[in-house]
């Protein structure tokens, strides 16, 4: 007769812990399969450990005699600790140990010992572990023959300390670690170093900047030369600067004075603003800006009207951007596209001469004028060649609808090799009253954008001091947010008051 194996009585479920009723083959509250809980282990029988018998003692050998612990006092100072070393040593047969092999395992425990200082260890003064295991401890009777210092030629020994290079070549010693990092640390330091008339980094201060305009020890970017830019003459100050979001500063300007055949004096300012979608932007603004001055400069002193030298000017620069896109023979065969991205800018001037102030310009930079008496009305003098322009011009949005839109600063209008048509635009304005030009990108105006706005952020000493007023205008950009290139230019514009009149008027 075969015997069924019982179930073992469960206290609890395994996976509700709730108790089953008895006779359940599933829990009444989880549905746990209470039959495949393993059966409870059959008992096994428990095996004795007994202990060895003890080992018969060598003839002749003296129980191990413990010394009793000091007592500690009031001191708090604790009692002396004895090292295994100081008591009588067998081996692991049980067999004592002779004095000889007692001395070297107090010479190993006093060399391994990791609080004993460097030179207080076995007697040849030098770093811990460069002595041979045998040497007596400082101050022991010397024991015998087998435990003094080892010939040389009986291992190869490290010394830190030879003198002679060549003779460790035939000894067989240990060539020597690596340097002190100390030593390699302020290696590395000097090496840093700049050398004289070189540039030092920015950021760390001691790095030399490559030809990359990175700094070899820390790898900071350093500032380029055209990130901040200005410069001023007697009647003209220009800044430009490289904002708190490009990477680089696309923008450029030129200003400069000449004189007229008559004698008096004329003065020049250029801003150019590069098309960050096509390339080379930042080549393609100086390009404009060098070359519409030049030409400026050439043909006022000739006789020229400033009108009409202004547009020559437009049109030199126009003919500089496009020798940009020029390639050597051949190239053109790699890229058959090139041309759909060639380098591209706009372009503003203004030209004070006599009594006239000559603007001219192509994209979306622009020119006001802010009279010396605020409570004169300002103005703006050029029309955007951008889509926002087109709309408010056909009458389909108003002027707030056109430039709250995405598309209000695509331009219609720019130099460059892709141009659709070169439609330089100039005019001529005669003001009967002191006031203050001024040129700028899009970068200034867009945190000062209508005329009103943009005389409000003029301090009232620019008339004065064109400089800090230029200074001023571009931290106005820069607090607004920077979010692009900030070039402005400042023309003090002087003249005798005629009387009532509008503050600028068309000739």
């Amino acid at each position: 007769m075969s015997q069924s194996q019982q179930q073992p009585a469960l206290s609890k479920c395994p996976g509700c812990e709730e108790p089953p009723v008895a006779g359940d083959l599933f829990c009444g509250a989880c549905g746990y399969d209470l039959s495949a809980v393993p059966a409870r282990p059959g008992d096994r029988p428990t095996m004795a450990i007994t202990v060895p018998p003890a080992a018969p003692e060598a003839a002749g050998a003296e129980a191990v005699r413990w010394p009793a612990a000091a007592e500690t006092d009031s001191s708090d100072v604790p009692a002396p600790v004895h090292r295994p070393s100081d008591l009588p040593g067998t081996d692991s047969g049980g067999r004592p140990l002779s004095e000889q092999e007692q001395e070297q395992e107090q010479v190993q425990e006093q060399v391994q010992e990791p609080g004993t200082p460097v030179g207080s260890g076995p007697v040849g003064s030098g770093p811990v572990g460069s002595a041979p295991v045998g040497s007596a401890p400082v101050g022991s009777a010397p024991g015998p023959e087998p435990l003094g210092r080892p010939e040389p030629s009986a291992a190869a020994v490290r010394h830190d300390d030879r003198a002679d290079p060549d003779a460790a070549e035939h000894s067989g010693d240990f060539a020597l670690a690596a340097p002190d990092p100390r030593t390699a640390e302020h290696a590395a330091a000097a090496a840093a170093t700049p050398a004289a008339g070189g540039r030092v980094c920015v950021a760390c201060r001691s790095g030399r900047v490559d030809p990359d305009g990175y700094c070899e020890n820390c790898g900071h970017a350093q500032p380029r030369a055209r990130d901040h830019m200005e410069q001023e003459l007697d009647a003209v100050a220009a800044v430009s600067d490289r904002g708190l979001r490009h990477h680089r500063n696309e923008d450029s300007f030129a200003v400069s004075s000449t004189a007229l055949p008559d004698g008096s004096p004329a003065v020049v300012a250029i801003v150019c603003d590069g098309v960050s979608s096509a390339s080379r932007p930042d080549e393609a603004s100086a390009a404009a800006a060098n070359a519409a001055n030049e030409s400026l400069l050439e043909s006022l002193p000739r006789g020229t009207h400033p009108q009409q030298a202004m547009h020559e000017a437009i049109v030199a620069a126009s003919e500089a951007v496009n020798a940009l896109a020029q390639e050597p023979a051949g190239a053109m065969e790699h890229d058959a596209h090139r041309h759909q991205n060639a380098p591209a800018c706009t372009l503003v001037g203004a030209v004070m001469a006599g009594e006239l102030l000559i603007v001219g310009w192509v994209g979306d930079s622009r020119v006001y004028w802010v009279p010396q008496d605020r409570s004169r009305p300002t103005a703006r003098l050029t029309e955007d060649d951008s889509w926002a322009a087109q709309m408010v011009a056909a009458g389909l949005m108003n002027e707030a609808e056109a430039y709250a839109d995405e598309r209000a600063h695509a331009i219609t209008g720019w130099l460059g090799a892709d141009a659709y048509e070169l439609e330089p635009h100039t005019a001529a304005f005669k003001p009967d009253r002191p006031g203050l030009v001024v040129v700028c990108t899009d970068g200034l105006w867009n945190y000062a954008e209508s005329a009103e706005e943009m005389a409000a952020a003029v301090p009232a000493d620019a008339q004065e001091h064109p400089l800090r007023g230029a200074q001023v205008l571009v931290g106005h950009a820069l607090d607004g947010g920077g979010h692009d290139n900030v070039t402005v230019a400042l023309l003090p514009f002087a003249v005798r008051p005629q009387g009532a009149g509008s503050a600028c008027e068309t000739v």
